[in-house]
């Protein structure tokens, strides 16, 4: 199993438990669903049953992203202006960290990339990593078109994978 952990900040962010898609060769789309859990349940990326998803919400059971949950992603948020600010002061903290032959392509990939979720602002809700590191990426919670279905999205050259 492959664990990915924020480059510049060490936070857990999701693993490949979780259905993932490779975009562009720039970011990571991590399908997650909302996933109904009592107090003390841990999950481990298994799927509740039928059943239990029709149920009423009993007493101390909450609706929570699978992923967030998981990986304790700590909602935050941002106007347009603060989160091009917060992106171009990350972007340049992940180029330092990146190989020479790689840069390139991140600069062009991250710049094309950026411009959707600037140009669908409205549409995405943020996440940071569990130690709420203002440094460290922010991953972006977007819906597929049934509007239903979340996903989120994750920078790929800001991500370690970590074995385990």
């Amino acid at each position: 199993m492959l664990l990915y952990e924020d480059l510049l900040t060490g936070d857990e962010m999701f693993s490949d438990a979780f259905p993932l898609k490779l975009i562009d060769d720039i970011v990571y789309e991590v399908n997650c669903a909302m996933i109904t859990v009592k107090e003390g349940d841990v999950d481990i990326g298994a799927n509740p049953s039928a059943e239990e998803q029709e149920e009423a919400l009993e007493a101390g059971e909450e609706k929570v992203n699978n992923v967030a949950h998981s990986f304790r992603l700590q909602p935050t948020s941002f106007d347009k202006k603060s989160y091009l600010t917060y992106l171009k002061g990350y972007m340049k903290a992940v180029k330092g960290k990146l190989p020479a032959d790689r840069v390139e392509a991140f600069e062009k990939g991250a710049g094309a990339y950026a411009k959707k979720v600037v140009g669908n602002f409205k549409d995405f809700e943020f996440y940071t990593g569990e130690n709420m590191n203002p440094d460290g990426m922010v991953a972006l919670l977007n819906y597929r078109e049934d509007g239903v279905t979340p996903y989120f999205t994750f920078w790929k050259d800001g991500l370690k994978e970590v074995k385990l």
